[in-house]
């Protein structure tokens, strides 16, 4: 049974954290330029555990209670995702891309946290899938169980983002070629406005 909880865990987790979004696609960058990559990702799994724990201990109920709360979360969802995309865009025209190469000066600590706790706490999204969809299906879980569910969900994150961001220097010979930033950025913006889009379906009528 506890076997299957965390295998459960992990699965829901892995399955929601995999697909690309600003936070994922800045530790890829990160990654790719070995810029911070061991106090990024470190950061990454501290912050997907303290919001999938809150999820799971309950906040995940009253955010879905809430239904006020959520359409206020899926707007300004919307218009972070959005934004975001255009300036994925903006990039890719403009090719102001990250480059890779000898001479590239390295981000300061400081401005790399700030744009982490920026990317996962300013951006809803991050909440609609660690405390709303994660959290939600952990806080349905029997208590004596959910702690097994969240050590499955905090493994899923610590293998994506340990992948992502130590497996992304496999990449620097193809990301050494400015279309491959190009294409990279313009499937970032595609993927803030799909996500964006699906959005809309939480937004309802308040009774």
């Amino acid at each position: 049974m506890i076997s299957e909880v965390i295998l459960k865990g992990f699965v829901v987790t892995f399955s929601l954290i995999v697909a690309i979004g600003a936070q994922n696609a800045y530790i890829l960058k990160l990654g790719l330029l070995k810029q911070y990559v061991g106090i990024a990702v470190f950061l990454c799994i501290f912050f997907d555990f303290v919001l999938i724990a809150s999820g799971v201990m309950g906040l995940g109920y009253f955010i879905q209670g809430n239904q006020l709360l959520i359409n206020s979360i899926a707007i300004i969802g919307i218009v972070f995702l959005s934004v975001y995309a255009f300036l994925s865009f903006k990039s890719a025209l403009k090719n102001e891309s990250l480059k890779i190469d000898n001479e590239n000066k390295t981000n300061p600590l400081k401005k790399v946290i700030i744009m982490l706790l920026v990317f996962t706490f300013l951006n809803p999204h991050t909440y609609l899938d660690t405390v709303l969809l994660i959290g939600g299906i952990g806080a349905n879980i029997s208590n004596d169980l959910k702690i097994y569910f969240l050590l499955g969900a905090v493994t899923a994150s610590a293998a994506w983002f340990i992948l992502l961001g130590f497996g992304a220097r496999f990449l620097i010979p193809l990301f050494k070629k400015p279309i491959t930033w190009k294409i990279l950025d313009i499937s970032i913006g595609i993927i803030m406005l799909l996500i964006a889009y699906s959005l809309i379906d939480l937004i309802k009528e308040i009774p």
